[in-house]
């Protein structure tokens, strides 16, 4: 497995649905801080949240919106409801050797080391074969509808992941059910890295934020995601 030795592993804390997906859309604007190392970030959410993609009509989540604080994400994939998942982000920076892996072969490499997080707890995982149909995905839920290399137990979907790709490198958004540790967030959060050090051959190294990153990051919240100009544009 391709391989730069060290990572950067940051465990968030729970943040409101905007800030989340600032704090991630910053991380790849400002991708060149992480000095040539992909970031694994692990986050949660503070209110009951549903995200969903880039291209995703609102129009199929509204009816939610009394329940649910709904944020449109700057990656594609769709419908996830945060109440009962582990999220996490990948930042593959400009010019590491994972970004040179196609969408596809991105998906399956990462989506390797969520099955080996799987066999911790004594699930034994597969990457799905097929995508979703095209005319599907404008309203598909994420845990409903599996569309290539997602992670499955059985039938049921367990893991997905969303990429938007810039020169700047890959941002990878990813959910996994709390299905998969019986509702245990923090032991599933250990296991997934874990499953990345195992799969990729990596450990991790400690991120830390600058005061300046959490100002722009902030801005960003409320200037962009926190907008209903952006929520609700399509």
């Amino acid at each position: 497995m391709v391989s730069s030795d060290i990572w950067y592993l940051w465990r968030d804390c729970d943040r409101l649905p905007a800030m989340n997906m600032a704090v991630d859309e910053l991380l790849l604007e400002k991708s060149e801080n992480l000095k040539g190392r992909i970031l694994l970030r692990i986050y949660g959410w503070s209110v009951p949240s549903i995200s969903i993609g880039y291209s995703q009509h609102y129009s199929s989540v509204e009816k939610e919106a009394r329940k649910y604080s709904i944020v449109r994400r700057p990656t594609g994939g769709g419908i996830v409801y945060h109440d009962r998942d582990l999220t996490y982000t990948i930042v593959v920076p400009s010019g590491h050797p994972v970004e040179k892996f196609d969408r596809v072969e991105s998906y399956h490499v990462f989506h390797r080391a969520i099955l080996r997080t799987m066999k911790a707890f004594g699930l034994e995982g597969s990457l799905a074969p097929t995508a979703a149909n095209v005319a599907d995905r404008a309203s598909m839920k994420c845990f409903v509808t599996p569309t290539k290399y997602d992670v499955l137990c059985g039938s049921r979907k367990m893991a997905g992941a969303a990429q938007r790709r810039t020169k700047k490198g890959i941002l990878h958004q990813g959910s996994i059910s709390l299905e998969v540790s019986k509702g245990r967030r923090d032991v599933l959060s250990a296991e997934l890295v874990k499953g990345f050090e195992s799969e990729f051959k990596i450990s991790f190294e400690n991120f830390k934020v600058s005061d300046e990153f959490s100002r722009e990051a902030d801005n960003l919240s409320a200037a962009k995601f926190a907008k209903s100009e952006w929520n609700r544009s399509r």
